[in-house]
């Protein structure tokens, strides 16, 4: 029986929309570096594999919902130091921003994190754009990313006193990536990533968006086990899908979402989530409905079930995240080019 990868997906009070309403949330702390340490600690202490960080540019302007948030990667920044095994992926838009500048900041995640750097990486809803530019613009994002930190060779930076040589210029190189979206020359100014290229994660909805997951991502999340197979015949790589589940283990809420909502017992979901690993899932994303109580319902109830049934470990066994994962560590595409010239 093979073991589930498990993640949680971190949003504010939690998943509902009235979360911080709840009598054990903690509303009042949302804004705070401690709030976010003890969540992700908690998830630290059930061996998870990794936690995602929710960003977005937007707020639903209703006085009712939680509005505001913290900046994913500057949590998860923050995080890094003080934590030692879990895995630690921010959610950075791709419509918005800069690959030169989220491959930087990812790297240096990677370098403060020893290791244990991602990136949910989340196309913008704009109503009035064309969903396939969007996915195009993402998909050259990403590209420009993994090419940055492959811009620099494992072994680029020598630290020769002797001669006064810090790098080797002849291991650092030019990216020259032209496309539609975006004109980067490179070479990054962050050095190659102790992870070689951070995990790149992504949700898929559909087709389109398989389509980009498929070709970006290592990790990519669905929402039906069924979408597995699609996902896995539209790449060569080794790829890692998730479900995505919305999970309730305390009180029972409906709420609707683009994912799967469970509500119900951690014996319950456990058959779940063994159920849908058979249909051909490596792991989930459990995104709790109430925050911190439906994570702790997460690590003191549904994981003891798995671990009962062989199902998921009790230690960790590696100390980044691709080693959580069973994913190997990517080879610079350049140092490549030039060996097998």
């Amino acid at each position: 029986m093979s073991e589930l990868h498990l993640a949680v997906a971190l949003d504010g009070a939690g998943w509902h929309p009235d979360a911080w309403r709840d009598p054990g949330a903690r509303p009042a702390e949302l804004f705070t570096p401690a709030y976010w340490l003890s969540l992700v600690r908690e998830a630290e202490r059930g061996r998870l594999d990794f936690v995602t960080i929710e960003d977005s540019f937007n707020i639903t302007g209703r006085a009712d919902r939680v509005q505001g948030r913290l900046d994913a990667l500057l949590i998860a920044a923050r995080i890094a130091p003080v934590t030692t095994g879990i895995g630690l992926v921010p959610t950075i838009g791709v419509t918005h921003t800069e690959p030169f500048h989220v491959s930087t900041q990812l790297a240096t995640l990677d370098y403060l994190s020893r290791g244990r750097a991602g990136w949910r990486a989340q196309v913008s809803h704009q109503p009035e754009a064309d969903a396939a530019d969007l996915l195009s613009e993402a998909a050259d994002h990403v590209e420009v990313v993994r090419r940055l930190w492959d811009s620099w060779e494992d072994d680029a930076v020598i630290r020769d006193a002797p001669t006064g040589r810090f790098i080797d210029r002849d291991k650092l190189h030019y990216v020259d990536f032209t496309g539609r979206h975006f004109s980067v020359r490179g070479p990054s100014i962050t050095p190659r990533p102790p992870q070689g290229q951070p995990i790149v994660t992504a949700l898929a909805h559909g087709p389109a968006a398989f389509e980009f997951a498929a070709a970006a991502a290592d990790v990519v999340y669905v929402v039906d086990p069924a979408h597995a197979a699609s996902v896995r015949s539209l790449t060569d790589r080794p790829v890692k899908v998730f479900g995505d589940l919305v999970v309730f283990l305390g009180a029972h809420s409906e709420i609707e979402s683009d994912a799967h909502v469970f509500a119900g017992s951690p014996e319950q979901l456990a058959d779940l989530l063994l159920e849908w690993r058979d249909a051909g899932l490596d792991g989930f994303r459990l995104r709790p409905g109430v925050l911190p109580g439906d994570l702790t319902a997460i690590v003191d109830g549904l994981l003891p079930v798995l671990r009962e049934r062989g199902a998921f470990r009790r230690e960790y066994t590696a100390t980044t995240l691709r080693g959580h994962l069973g994913l190997p560590r990517p080879a610079s595409r350049y140092a490549r080019a030039e060996v097998s010239a």
